[in-house]
């Protein structure tokens, strides 16, 4: 059984690229695999290992370096990742903000207080994610901004803000770190009543005792693609020329090819890029053969 555990920090991190080698050997030595990503603004992750008490030493490790980091743990049978990268960044999260640095933090609201904020119809409910991650699951009678990507996100605050202001604001997205970089972009637009779901929605599914306001599965960013209401590996695939993912309903659409393309990007590629993906897979499918 593999433990999985992600986590993030906001922090004014100016020797981040110090931690990067130390952080590199204390996880090659306890077999730790996903992505770890390092930045001015601070650290975020999501990794796992099978080995016992790994992702425990790892939480200590950093504790002692830059703080109370908190970890939020799911399992899963196989590993979702296949190898360890630590990557040095200017932004946690692209937000199309520059790497701006910001001292203000929203409200946050633990999972059952989010619960009782979502059932009052005088305050507004914004998805940050992006529309893909959407259509996999959400909160009920949530809004969407329809972005593709999160750098989109301060556009549909500056095109919605009339609408918004004044209003109490309860804002969500998978584990946290998204929101909190959003909330530079509902400051510039005067926006100040924003509630925040700490830990996300992985948290609220995790600790929540009634989860049915949320609709469907989580989608993350490795090779479970989704999760469910449980935390365990849901039913959809991915497609690997556009990162979306599929439901088993996708995966029989005309437009289907593994590793090619889907209903998604079908008209996004060029028929240069299609070639370039068969011969990937090509090269994939020879390697497990």
């Amino acid at each position: 059984m593999f433990k999985i555990g992600t986590f993030y920090k906001c922090f004014e991190f100016p020797k981040y690229q110090e931690l990067e080698d130390g952080l590199r050997d204390h996880c090659i030595k306890r077999h730790i695999k996903g992505t770890i990503i390092l930045t001015p603004e601070g650290i975020n992750a999501t990794i796992s290992s099978n080995k016992d008490k790994a992702l425990e030493d790892l939480n200590l490790y950093l504790n002692n370096l830059v703080g109370e980091v908190v970890f939020r743990f799911s399992y899963s049978n196989k590993s979702p990742f296949k190898r360890l990268k630590i990557k040095t960044r200017k932004e946690l999260v692209p937000s199309g903000t520059n790497g701006k640095s910001y001292n203000h933090k929203g409200k946050y609201l633990t999972p059952s207080e989010w619960h009782n904020f979502i059932q009052d119809s005088k305050n507004i409910v914004i998805d940050v994610r992006n529309d893909y991650e959407n259509k996999v699951g959400t909160f009920r009678n949530s809004i969407s901004p329809d972005t593709k990507n999160f750098r989109e996100f301060k556009y549909f605050l500056k095109k919605n803000k009339k609408k918004l202001k004044d209003k109490n604001i309860g804002i969500f997205c998978t584990g946290g770190i998204r929101c909190e970089k959003s909330l530079h972009s509902f400051e510039e637009e005067g926006l100040t009543n924003i509630y925040q779901l700490q830990g996300g929605i992985l948290n609220f599914l995790s600790e929540s005792k009634d989860k049915s306001s949320w609709q469907g599965d989580c989608f993350v960013f490795d090779e479970r693609v989704t999760v469910t209401k449980d935390l365990v590996p849901g039913d959809f695939r991915q497609c690997y020329a556009c990162r979306r993912p599929l439901s088993e309903k996708d995966l029989k659409r005309r437009e289907y090819k593994k590793g090619i393309s889907c209903h998604n990007c079908f008209f996004e590629k060029s028929e240069s890029d299609r070639t370039r993906y068969a011969e990937r897979q090509k090269q994939f499918d020879m390697k497990k053969s």
